[in-house]
């Protein structure tokens, strides 16, 4: 379900009326959980007090929330917590090795924040609590961990709900893309709009765990917080056959709001073992077997978390990372995430290793859309190394995106994209990226670079 704050007239004030399709489809869904009365209804939310490495677990009697952030002040939400769902959760989490943190009044305290029920928890608790208000809560709010880990928690959940013989509900709250339009919260990116599609296709398909395999870079880009909380709620119906139905979907305001029904049709597969796989691959770190320009990467890595000064004769190198001048682009990914990219276009040290070794160690320290890598995580990481050709300059008529990457630039605004990336298919959508990076108009004048580039990545020679 999604939880768009507008959608509750009070706040909406008139605007509500453009998410109506999504709203008859949120009553629906409240309608019928009223009809099977659940003792637990469990909400999997991106808004709640989020750990980088734990999924939180709000523990305590009882909890509330309210809409006030909102300029709303006459609606209040006051539930009972399910202690013992949580204690037993909290338990087989610790057993399994899943890493869950228990979070009460105290412990938000200490970090300045309140023990309160958030917006992506309260807006489906609205319409639930119109037609039925008899359960307690399990509040949950997911971490950015491995797709493994969060399938494997949500098999938790139903093992537990099972174990205390607990008639349970589960919704994953959450939206889709942030980026559908210029109108929206974020700048437009072509990548919203190929997200929230194949999304939902792939959880009205046949096989809703096809979730796990879309492509990295559109899911970064899209800017969405509903894959995480759904991921979860595919470990939580293990073992089922489910179909997936689309209730509604709609973006008035730029954000993709959809409501998706799942019932169960038969007995499935137990799908833990193909969970992962992508990941698991990514952490099978194959240095001997892999290029020098990743092998070079990774080394400086090591090197720099334990304080060892990167010492490799330039012998050791193949000439060509010694002998001439490019620029580089290092990318590190972790369970299918990116974890840091920086990259210069033209080249800034003596030569190609240097730059690598400058580049991955700025990416792995300086990029600011994340917390520094830490040493513990390098065993989990994948390194890509990008070498840049010098650009030249370019009409739109000679761009080729599988072939070309761009550099689209006005006064001292630069934005650049790689070539050959999954879900760019044409010059418009790789155009329209690039300007997004840089904040340039996409519909104005401004100048075209294209370059090409040699991609280097771990287990490849």
């Amino acid at each position: 379900m999604p939880h768009p704050p507008i959608i509750v007239p009070n706040i909406g004030k008139g605007e509500e009326l453009k998410l109506y399709q999504t709203s008859l489809a949120c009553y629906d869904i409240a309608q019928e959980i009223a009809t099977k009365e659940p003792e637990t209804i469990i909400i999997v939310t991106p808004h709640g007090p989020m750990f980088s490495d734990a999924i939180s677990i709000s523990d305590g009697e009882d909890i509330s929330g309210d809409f006030r952030r909102f300029q709303c002040f006459d609606i209040k939400v006051d539930v009972k917590l399910d202690m013992e769902f949580n204690e037993v959760l909290l338990k087989l989490s610790q057993d399994e090795q899943v890493p869950v943190v228990s979070v009460d009044r105290e412990l938000l305290r200490a970090y300045g924040r309140p023990f309160e029920l958030d917006h992506g928890t309260l807006v489906p608790l609205y319409f639930v609590n119109k037609y039925y208000q008899n359960y307690k809560l399990v509040h949950i709010t997911y971490a950015p961990l491995s797709d493994r880990m969060l399938y494997k928690f949500g098999m938790l959940l139903q093992q537990v709900a099972q174990n205390l013989n607990r008639k349970s509900i589960l919704i994953a709250s959450g939206d889709l893309s942030h980026k559908l339009s210029t109108s929206g919260p974020y700048a437009y990116s072509p990548y919203g709009e190929q997200f929230d599609r194949q999304f939902l296709a792939k959880l009205s398909s046949s096989q809703p765990l096809d979730i796990f395999e879309l492509d990295c870079e559109m899911i970064e880009e899209a800017a969405e917080c509903g894959l995480r909380s759904t991921k979860i709620l595919m470990g939580a119906l293990d073992g089922k056959e489910i179909k997936g139905e689309v209730l509604a979907y709609q973006s008035p305001f730029g954000v993709g709001y959809g409501v998706v029904k799942f019932n169960e049709v038969g007995v499935g597969t137990k799908a833990l073992k193909y969970i992962g796989r992508r990941e698991q691959g990514m952490t099978e770190v194959l240095p001997k077997g892999s290029n020098p320009y990743v092998r070079l990467a990774r080394k400086c890595l090591e090197d720099y978390f334990t304080q060892t000064k990167t010492m490799i004769a330039k012998e050791e190198l193949p000439e060509i990372m010694v002998a001439h001048r490019h620029g580089v682009f290092v990318s590190l990914k972790k369970d299918g995430q990116l974890r840091g990219c920086i990259g210069t276009i033209f080249p800034t040290t003596d030569c190609v290793a240097s730059e690598i070794i400058r580049n991955a160690i700025a990416a792995a320290t300086e990029d600011p859309r994340f917390i520094p890598v830490r040493f513990e995580e390098l065993k989990q990481i994948q390194i890509s190394v990008d070498v840049l050709m010098t650009p030249t300059s370019a009409s739109i008529e000679e761009l080729d995106p599988k072939r070309y990457g761009v550099i689209v630039s006005k006064g001292m605004r630069k934005g650049v994209l790689l070539p050959n990336l999954e879900g760019v298919e044409s010059v418009d959508d790789q155009l329209a990226i690039a300007c997004q990076k840089a904040g340039i108009n996409p519909d104005g004048d401004f100048d075209i670079e294209k370059f090409e580039v040699i991609r280097y990545k771990e287990g490849e020679r």
